[in-house]
């Protein structure tokens, strides 16, 4: 199977492309506005082609007819989104309309999986949210993310794709240098503090929920959905919430503890962020993710689980360079 993953570069393309390359059938095309490369020692890493493209400018040799699936997972983040109107939508409206417009042209009726946001939502939140929540994004990602959606739904009821769009709760523990996510300190609390660096947690309301998901199950889930019949969802109402679980800010100090030791509860730093308090109000938390569960889609695990797999692969990392 040929699969192309867009924004290829970055941390969930990466660990989609590590799970897929480990079926030798599987054919991946990665593709990125910056330079990248995929790590060395994957099983079957012939099987992968890298592409450094601007999909904005030109996606000759990004698309092509031998084409089965498309994840679109290129763009801005929450907080990059918010600060650069113009460059937001440039990246995350427009290069994803000039994609969809080439598949529709050279591999028409492929399935095509956009990572969408639960940012789609946006006050006042129900008791329990699900797929039919009227979307009232509070700001220029989530409505940047439900424009998208719209092409998704209208390109797949037209046949010119089988299009899904998939909302992601926040993907923790990630690695690396910190994202242009508001909520890239949910990663933080756990990454920073073991590597002996200090967090800064922009709110002091430790019994403040979050929804969020391991990169693990993020991943089994975005495969699992390569798969799901057409007529799954209707055709016009493409927008799938992905299991999450609710975490607090006091689980997830807990879990660090867990993980690293009562020391490393010094690491972090608590201060009161009007603007953040702000912003983290219009997040939603409470999902019911009973249509995805009953598609098959997994269910996530706890934020302790997280925390145990992070550790995990920090140890796997320091094996494989020594």
């Amino acid at each position: 199977m040929k699969i192309l993953i867009t924004g290829g570069g970055g941390f969930i393309g990466q660990a989609l492309a590590r799970k897929l390359l480990q079926n030798s059938a599987n054919r991946l095309v990665l593709t990125d506005k910056i330079d990248f490369a995929l790590p060395p020692g994957l099983p079957n890493l012939e099987n992968a082609d890298l592409i450094q493209a601007d999909l904005l400018e030109d996606t000759d040799g990004v698309v092509t007819s031998d084409l089965e699936v498309v994840f679109i997972l290129h763009g801005i983040m929450s907080s990059g989104a918010e600060a650069n109107f113009d460059l937001g939508f440039q990246v995350n409206f427009d290069a994803t309309r000039k994609l969809l417009d080439s598949i529709k042209n050279t591999a028409p009726g492929i399935r095509v999986i956009y990572a969408s946001s639960i940012a789609v939502y946006g006050r006042p939140f129900p008791e329990r949210i699900t797929e039919d929540v009227f979307l009232a994004p509070e700001g220029s990602y989530g409505v940047q993310k439900v424009m998208c959606e719209a092409l998704i739904n209208e390109y797949t009821r037209r046949g010119f794709i089988d299009g899904f769009s998939v909302r992601l709760p926040g993907i923790v523990v990630r690695p690396g240098l910190p994202a242009q996510a508001a909520s890239s300190f949910l990663s933080g609390i756990i990454r920073d503090p073991l590597a002996g660096k200090r967090c800064l947690v922009p709110t002091m309301e430790r019994s403040k929920e979050f929804w969020v998901c391991s990169p693990k199950v993020l991943v089994l889930n975005l495969i699992d959905v390569m798969s799901l019949p057409r007529h799954a969802l209707p055709l016009h109402k493409r927008g799938l919430n992905l299991p999450g679980s609710l975490v607090t800010i006091q689980q997830m100090r807990d879990s660090l503890e867990m993980v690293g030791g009562r020391d490393k509860l010094d690491l972090i730093e608590e201060v009161e962020d009007a603007e953040f308090a702000q912003l983290v109000s219009s997040w939603p938390a409470n999902f019911d993710v009973s249509l995805a569960l009953g598609l098959g889609l997994r269910q996530a695990e706890g934020f302790d689980k997280a925390a145990e797999e992070y550790v995990q692969s920090l140890e796997y990392s320091k094996v494989e360079t020594c």
